[in-house]
């Protein structure tokens, strides 16, 4: 599979708990330059880059999230454990014998420990573990910590990217996938020598963990005629799944967003991404999300009069936790259709 699994590498690696992007936002900017004609960069911190299109009749805009599901140190024991609140969604189970980072005046690695299941009582190792029974140990004491460490500093995980056959499995693909993709977009154009139909903007946005926040900002300031959404999605062909609830399969192609919990994409947007991936030779799979939401919501609300949005999305595997995973295939198809998608906006049937 040709994508740039080192570069995939290095924006998975790079911190950026909600609210904390500096790091994953300062590799975009880089990986971005030259690619487009203007970029800025918004109070929130989202960066917003344009490239000029064949018409500014009409504006489009495709919105990934930079920011990883994270912590925050709310509190230092007197040993030196630390304790935590979540930025994002976490199931607690997944936590069990991870590595942390965490971002003080220096890098401190940590372990999430808890109660060791051997002096549990019956009833306690039955029971749901919850983020309040974990802890984190640097080996360092409070008074050597706290030199490093303070409230309020971010967490992020520790993981490293590996290929496993025709996949990448590492932390945060979501949403560092949908980054690449969205930088890989930008350099098929130049390569191509291919003008998006109108004028499109790559938002690269914050804080979408904790509730869409930086892509209802990136859509208010772009007011979008056209929007996509990029973000991962469940992949749930996995054993003891029945086939009606796997939302989508790795190696089956690029997603095409229908619904999630936040957003019923535009009919006419869906019709003509799919016909894209046809005419294409993209390959492709439909998307029904039951639970959770994505930046589309955002882009497809928060413009006078709705803009009219869809979404590319990753199947993902094991998403929320430290061992995501990705087709590399279904990656390079994602990049394939968002391109072809927006080049082509002006060929599209946008009739009500």
């Amino acid at each position: 599979m040709s994508i740039d699994v080192q570069l995939l590498s290095e924006i998975c690696k790079a911190p950026g708990a909600p609210g904390y992007e500096v790091e994953i936002r300062d590799l975009v900017l880089k990986e971005i330059k030259g690619l487009v004609d203007e970029v800025k960069i918004d109070n929130m911190g989202n960066v917003i880059a344009l490239k000029k299109g064949k018409s500014s009749k009409k504006k489009s805009m495709a919105a990934a999230h930079m920011d990883e599901i994270g912590f925050i140190v709310s509190h230092v024991d007197e040993k030196g454990f630390v304790r935590f609140r979540p930025l994002g969604g976490f199931d607690p189970k997944t936590l069990t014998a991870q590595r942390v980072i965490i971002r003080g005046k220096r890098d401190v690695v940590g372990v999430m420990g808890c109660k060791p299941v051997h002096i549990m009582k019956p009833e306690e190792k039955g029971a749901k573990m919850e983020l309040s029974d974990y802890f984190i140990d640097t080996g360092l004491s409070k008074k050597q910590l706290e030199k490093v460490v303070e409230i309020g500093n971010p967490i992020t995980r520790e993981r490293e990217l590996i290929e496993l056959g025709d996949c990448v499995n590492v932390k945060s693909l979501d949403n560092r996938v949908s980054v690449y993709v969205l930088i890989e977009t930008l350099k098929a154009m130049k390569k191509s020598r291919r003008k998006p139909a109108y004028d499109f903007y790559a938002a690269f946005t914050v804080q979408e963990e904790v509730g869409l926040r930086g892509a209802s900002v990136s859509a208010l300031s772009v007011e979008p005629d056209f929007g996509f959404g990029l973000d991962t999605t469940l992949a749930c062909d996995t054993p003891g799944v029945p086939p009606q609830d796997m939302i989508t399969e790795l190696g089956k192609g690029a997603a095409i967003k229908v619904m999630d919990s936040s957003v019923i994409c535009d009919y006419r947007m869906v019709a003509y991404m799919k016909k894209v991936a046809k005419e294409k030779k993209i390959k492709w799979q439909p998307e029904i999300l039951p639970a959770g939401g994505t930046d589309t919501a955002a882009v497809q609300r928060m413009v006078p009069g709705g803009s009219i949005a869809g979404a590319v999305s990753i199947p993902t595997r094991y998403i929320h936790q430290s061992i995501e995973m990705a087709h590399k295939g279904d990656i390079e198809n994602c990049i394939k259709l968002l391109t072809a998608c927006v080049c082509d906006l002006d060929k599209g049937d946008w009739k009500l």
